[in-house]
Order: structure tokens, then sequence, then C-alpha cells
């Protein structure tokens, strides 16, 4: 047995001496490991956990690609350009494109006996991916969305229905202003609810025949289309496919098409989540060094306390790089049993709120109910990996305070 780790052990596994100064000392080291571990275990988690929620809502709603005249004086009032199934057709072939669908949109008002909202129309067609309205469907039915007649139904927020005060199959009567008034009479077929005031507060959603009829376009003219990506870390290189596709390109009615990515389309939502990574960051920085140093002056006092020992492993011949590595392998054992801690109490607090969600969030500020956790085995075998590496290098440095201890006086030491 390597007689280095035969002696660290011991140190470790020793229960003489009841009223050792060591023990609270390293029941400290090891509360700051498993307290800074637990700490930046549950940060990570929560801070993807809460962007990825935040941007598959966003995603959710507005896609990941957003397909559009170049004209468009804003994002709810775009220009026409020709939206056919050829077109379709090509895009779906651009490598990271998964699907592409249809819509348009139209801003205008809702007015009832006693109230009024502004709103935006968006229209979908028959190929729209169903999967975001339906997870956020919480009253009634979805529309039938056609391109070839009229459903006179639409999806509201639940916003905008506590707003009006109605409810699942009442009628709105809705205005829009362009040359003139139009008005249209839909029914209520359901109500979602996704929580991101910038959607919940405006959209009203119904099929796109309806809204081509009300901007007098062409059945094959739309607002834009959308794109799903297949892998969305590959956005930004899949916009570019689709630009050097599109771009510049004019349509049959003289249009010019531009692509955006979701990121420029929202650019204050992201850069906003871009900001809890720096957040995250200082947490684990902080707690890096709060573990750290509970460590060193841990080790310092329990190599005072040794000072005997180490004099007499000197005295039978052990260099100081060898009794070093002694006090090393020891505090890798303290290490190691506060990251065991830490991960339990960690994961333990993230699977609660996982599965039971006992702390809320007002979804007005926060967009989301609960906080979110999503744990990624990767950033937590990393997490794991950087704090043993860090605190035990922390440690290389005190640990050289064995070189300065004699070993004909520290005999004598008691």
């Amino acid at each position: 047995m390597n007689w280095k780790l035969f002696v660290a052990r011991r140190i470790y596994s020793s229960r003489e001496g009841k009223k050792e100064v060591s023990k609270p000392a390293v029941r400290i080291a090891m509360a700051g490991i498993a307290i800074g571990l637990a700490v930046m275990i549950v940060s990570v988690a929560v801070v993807l956990g809460f962007k990825h929620q935040v941007r598959d809502k966003v995603v959710g709603l507005g896609s990941d690609i957003i397909l559009s005249g170049i004209d468009a004086s804003q994002l709810y009032q775009m220009a026409p350009v020709e939206g056919n199934d050829s077109l379709m057709h090509v895009l779906e072939q651009v490598p990271g494109v998964k699907h592409a669908q249809r819509f348009s949109s139209k801003p205008g008002m809702i007015m009832t006996a006693d109230n009024f909202q502004g709103m935006v129309l968006k229209g979908v067609g028959q190929e729209y991916d169903l999967k975001y309205l339906t997870e956020h469907l919480v009253e009634g039915t979805l529309p039938a969305f056609t391109d070839s007649v009229a459903s006179n139904q639409t999806l509201i927020s639940r916003s905008i229905a506590d707003k009006l005060g109605v409810k699942v199959g009442d009628k709105l009567y809705t205005y829009f202003i362009e040359d003139g008034v139009r008005a249209r009479r839909l029914t209520v077929s359901g109500i979602y609810q996704t929580n991101l005031s910038n959607y919940d507060d405006y959209f009203l959603v119904t099929d796109i025949y309806t809204l081509g009829r009300l901007n007098n376009w062409k059945s094959d003219q739309v607002s834009g289309l959308e794109l799903e990506v297949t892998d969305y870390n590959q956005l930004e290189a899949v916009t570019d496919r689709v630009r050097a596709l599109i771009n510049d390109r004019t349509d049959a009615y003289g249009s010019t098409y531009c692509a955006r990515s979701v990121e420029e389309v929202y650019p204050q939502i992201f850069a906003w989540l871009n900001l809890l990574d720096t957040n995250v960051w200082v947490i684990l920085i902080l707690m890096t060094g709060v573990a750290g140093f509970t460590m060193i002056s841990g080790l310092l006092i329990i190599i005072l306390e040794r000072t005997n020992m180490i004099g007499v492993l000197k005295a039978l011949g052990a260099d100081n790089a060898s009794i070093r590595r002694i006090f090393l392998l020891f505090s890798v054992f303290l290490i190691g049993k506060g990251m065991l801690w830490g991960n339990i109490i960690g994961v333990g607090l993230c699977l609660i709120q996982y599965f039971f969600a006992p702390f809320k969030l007002d979804p007005v500020t926060y967009y989301v109910n609960t906080v979110p956790v999503e744990l990624n085995i990767g950033y937590y075998l990393l997490l794991n990996l950087a704090t043993l590496l860090v605190a035990v290098g922390m440690l290389i440095g005190p640990s050289f305070l064995v070189s300065r201890i004699h070993p004909a006086r520290s005999i004598r030491f008691e």
C-alpha cells in the first residue's frame, strides 16, 4: 500500500482526542464545500431552466427564423410577400431547417359594450405546428386553421379575456382601420396563456384566410413565413444559409424577402437572458472562493495540530514533498465528503422544485409561474470536477507550511 495514502487515511479516520482543535475546523471546511457546491448546482440549474423556458416561449410564439418583406414598417404590420407551397418546399430543403409555416398579421381593436382593447390578429395556415398552442390552451378548443375558408373563430389569451370579461363561446367584434373601417365578428373558441406579456396582451389567433381577406391580398400573399430549426445551437448558421438563399430575392409581386432570427426580432429579451450568465459566473466565483478559503484555514489548523507527527515523519526520512502529499490526500477526503453532501443538497433541492414546485414566481415579471430548474448532466459533472480541482489547487500553496517545520523542535512540540 502507498504509505502516504495510508497515513492520510489514518489522519482522516482518527477518532482519538475528543477535544482536538481540528474537528470543528474540519466540519467548517466540509460545510463550506457542501454549501458552495449546492449553491452552484442550484444556481446553474435555475438559470438554465429559466433561459430555456423563456426562450422556448418566445420561439414557440414566433419560431426560430422569420422570413418577411424587407420593407416591413413594423413587426405586426408587414408588407405582403409571396408564400406559396414551392417556396416552403425550397426553404425546408435548407440544411438545418425542420419546418416552414405561413402567417399573416394585422393590428386592430376589440370593442365590447363597456370596454375596448388594442390587439394584433394573427392568421396561420393548416400547416401550422399546433404543439405550442395546444400546450398552453387552458379553455376551449383551437380554431380550424385553413387557407381556403373563414372559420370566424379565434383563440384569445387569458389576459385579454379577463380584461374584456369574455369567455369561450362569446362573440368578439373586431375593427381594423386602413382606408376606412372594416369589422369582423369572431367567436371565441379557446383561451390560451403563455405568461409572456408581449404576446398575451395583444395576440388573437385565427385562420390565415380571414387575414388575407382583411388585408385585400392575393391568395398566395402572406405577412411572412416562420422557420423552425433542427438544432437551436445552430440558429445563426442556419439563418445565414436562409439569407444566402432568399435575401434580396424578389417575388412575383415585387416584394423583397428578408430573413431575421428570433434573437434579432426580440433583442431585448435575449439580451436580458444573456445577462443571467454574468450573474451565474459571479455566484460560481464567490462560492468557489468561500469553499476554497474554508479548506485553506482547515488545512493550516490541521498541519499545526500535527506538527509532532510531521517531525517524526521527517526524522524517519520522509521529505517535504511526501508529507505535503499526505495532507493534500487528506484534504481530498474532506473535499470528497463535502462534495457528496453538496450534491445531495443541491440535486435534492432541484428535484423537489422540479416535481413539487414550492417556489413560485410572478409571471407578469418573470414570464413563468414557478422557479424553473434544468439539470444538465454535462454542466453538473463539470461543476463537480472544477470544484475538486480548484479546491485542491488552492491548498497547494498552504501545504508548503510543512517545509517550515523542523524535526528537532517539532518532536518536542506538545
